[in-house]
């Protein structure tokens, strides 16, 4: 029989934080002012283009308390290498900027683990028990062949080994994810932006999904077993992109509420999934929280203690924060490359809110704004 109890208890407990957190009319951000280069995200085999972020909670196998994972979407080629063919997941130490030796390799992925390769995405969580989940958009040398491979989503050990493969079904492009641990229970929440995008040929369509899926963790070691899919979200815009190769629903995160904040990039908002753990249905699109005029083209998104919704910008380099309430504080510029266009994927918030670890594609960089 199946243990959804924990998730009901945690619901409950989600709803009275954020009842807590709405008297909170201060921005998190709002005393960041520095920006600093924390290391290069090129590991030896010469990946680039680093998308997820996720930071470690506790130490186990070769995960290292307060340590970043950061995921490669692209290989060594030149100009910025092909898209969708990275298979590294680096690990920095925070405090890498005084000892750059620290940055390693935690994994490298090989095709096989995949359906049409690996490129890894935003799409990484680090669970406490020590499982790494990643998500998988491959292409050929860059290119989509036929309508594009669905990818999939890769479990990872503690040691840096592949375990596990989640695929098929709504899984379709898996290009961003957050996670939610109650037990031995968790849930995952991924967007999806393949469906039918290939096959569009770069015009706009809108099947972009967000998917839920409920995991169960055994105690002895075994990989996560899978217990059921839900699609959540649908009806999302996407489509192909020259430069971009793909743009959809992107970074995602869960309220205080239980809300399901989506980064709805096409549509230039932040859309709301409401009760988002435990909904049957798909709520379409959902909400809007906001939209402009700060927000441009958002990507990354992640929560702040204080419960308010920070998302970096794909057009300009900003980093906006907002409350649930949709009222957006001035935007931050962050990105350290001067590029500006589509140089910021994942991020997440430091340790104890001390600040917000980003990527900066434009250089290839983990970031830190505190």
């Amino acid at each position: 029989m199946l243990r959804f109890r924990p998730f009901i208890l945690l619901g409950f407990v989600l709803v009275f934080t954020a009842i807590l957190a709405s008297a909170n009319d201060g921005a998190f951000t709002a005393n960041f002012s520095t920006e600093t280069i924390l290391a290069s995200t090129v590991p030896s085999n010469g990946d680039q283009n680093p998308y997820g972020v996720a930071v470690v909670e506790q130490s186990t196998g070769k995960l290292i308390k307060g340590h970043i994972l950061v995921s490669n979407f692209n290989n060594k080629a030149l100009n910025g290498g092909d898209q969708g063919t990275g298979t590294t997941i680096v690990d920095i130490s925070p405090n890498a900027a005084d000892n750059p030796a620290t940055a390693k390799v935690f994994a490298t992925i090989s095709d096989s683990a995949c359906p049409g390769g690996i490129g890894l995405t935003t799409a990484l969580v680090i669970l406490r028990s020590g499982w790494v989940i990643v998500g998988s958009l491959p292409t050929n040398l860059g290119v989509f062949v036929g309508n594009g491979a669905p990818g999939c989503l890769i479990v990872i050990d503690r040691w840096g080994h592949v375990r596990e493969t989640f695929r098929g079904g709504a899984i379709n492009g898996p290009w961003d994810m957050t996670a939610l641990e109650a037990g031995d229970l968790v849930e995952l929440f991924v967007t999806n932006v393949l469906n039918g995008t290939v096959a569009a040929n770069g015009a706009v369509v809108n099947e972009g999904t967000v998917l839920r899926m409920i995991l169960f963790v055994p105690d002895d070691g075994a990989p996560p077993v899978e217990l059921l899919r839900t699609i959540i979200g649908s009806g999302f815009q996407e489509r192909t992109d020259p430069m971009a190769l793909v743009i959809g629903p992107t970074g995602v995160g869960l309220g205080c509420d239980g809300t399901l904040y989506v980064a709805d990039t096409l549509g230039n908002r932040i859309a709301g999934i409401p009760n988002a753990v435990l909904r049957l249905d798909s709520a379409g699109t959902g909400r809007t929280v906001t939209s402009g005029p700060g927000l441009n083209g958002p990507l990354g998104l992640a929560i702040a203690p204080n419960c308010n919704i920070i998302t970096v910008n794909s057009n300009d380099g900003n980093l906006v924060e907002t409350t649930p309430f949709g009222f957006q504080f001035p935007p931050i510029s962050i990105d350290t490359s001067g590029v500006g266009l589509g140089t910021l994927f994942g991020l997440a918030v430091a340790p104890g809110g001390k600040g917000i670890y980003y990527v900066d594609d434009g250089n290839n960089t983990l970031d830190l704004l505190y």
